[in-house]
C-alpha cells in the first residue's frame, strides 16, 4: 500500500549547502564525464526524501556508478520520473519524491529548477537553497554554485520549476493483518516513515 510523507525541505537544503562546494564521497562525482549537476540535486532530494525507487531503468535510485537509474544522473530523465510522466509512474508504481511543474512564483526552498538552452536542450538541474527579495538563490554542481542568484545564468534560455510535492512510500500491512486476524496481534505500528 502506497503512503505519503512530507517533502523535508530543511533537509534538502541543509544537504545541498553542505556539499555544493565539495563532493560526497558515498556518491561518484560525474563532473568530468558529462556533468553532476542531477547526481547532486538527486542526492539533495533525497536527504528531503529518503525515499528511493529501485524500479530499473524507470525508477529513482543510486546503489553504485554501475547500478543506477536514468533519472538519478540524467536531466530529462530525472524530469520525467519526478514529474511522473505517463510512462514512468505506470512502470514504476509511484514510490518517492513526486513534483509538479510550476510558475516561478510558486517556488519554495528544496524545489528544482531546470535549465534549456536556444537549441531547447535540458541540460542543467539545481535545487532552491534561498531567496534574496525576490531573486531565488540556488546550490549546483558542475559549475559548483552556493546561494547563486537563478538570474546569473546567462546561457539559460528557458527554465521550468519543479515543486516537490510529497514523497510515496511503500508500507506492508499483510503482517499487521495477519496478527489481526489470528487474535494474536499486538498494538499495530506506525507505518514506518511517518512521523
Amino acid at each position: 500500500m502506497l503512503v505519503t510523507k512530507p517533502y523535508n525541505r530543511e533537509r534538502a537544503v541543509e544537504y545541498a549547502r553542505r556539499w555544493a562546494l565539495d563532493r560526497n564521497p558515498l556518491f561518484i562525482d560525474f563532473t568530468e564525464i558529462g556533468g553532476n549537476c542531477t547526481n547532486f540535486v538527486s542526492q539533495a532530494v533525497l536527504a528531503g526524501s529518503c525515499t528511493m525507487n529501485y524500479t530499473p531503468d524507470f525508477g529513482w535510485y543510486y546503489i553504485s556508478e554501475d547500478d543506477r537509474a536514468p533519472a538519478w544522473s540524467g536531466v530529462e530523465y530525472f524530469f520525467d520520473y519526478i514529474t511522473e510522466t505517463p510512462l514512468f509512474r505506470e512502470q514504476n508504481g509511484g514510490v518517492g519524491p513526486f513534483a509538479t511543474v510550476v510558475e516561478r512564483e510558486a517556488v519554495m526552498l528544496g524545489d528544482v529548477i531546470q535549465y534549456a538552452n536556444r537549441a531547447g536542450d535540458w541540460y542543467h538541474t539545481v535545487i532552491v537553497t534561498g531567496f534574496d527579495g525576490e531573486e531565488i538563490l540556488i546550490s549546483a554542481q558542475s559549475d559548483d554554485a552556493l546561494d547563486r542568484p537563478v538570474s546569473s545564468y546567462r546561457n539559460a534560455v528557458t527554465k521550468r520549476y519543479l515543486h516537490i510535492e510529497s514523497v510515496r512510500f511503500e508500507v506492508n500491512d499483510d503482517l499487521c493483518f495477519e496478527r489481526l486476524i489470528s487474535g494474536t496481534a499486538e498494538q499495530p505500528e506506525e507505518p514506518n516513515g511517518v512521523e
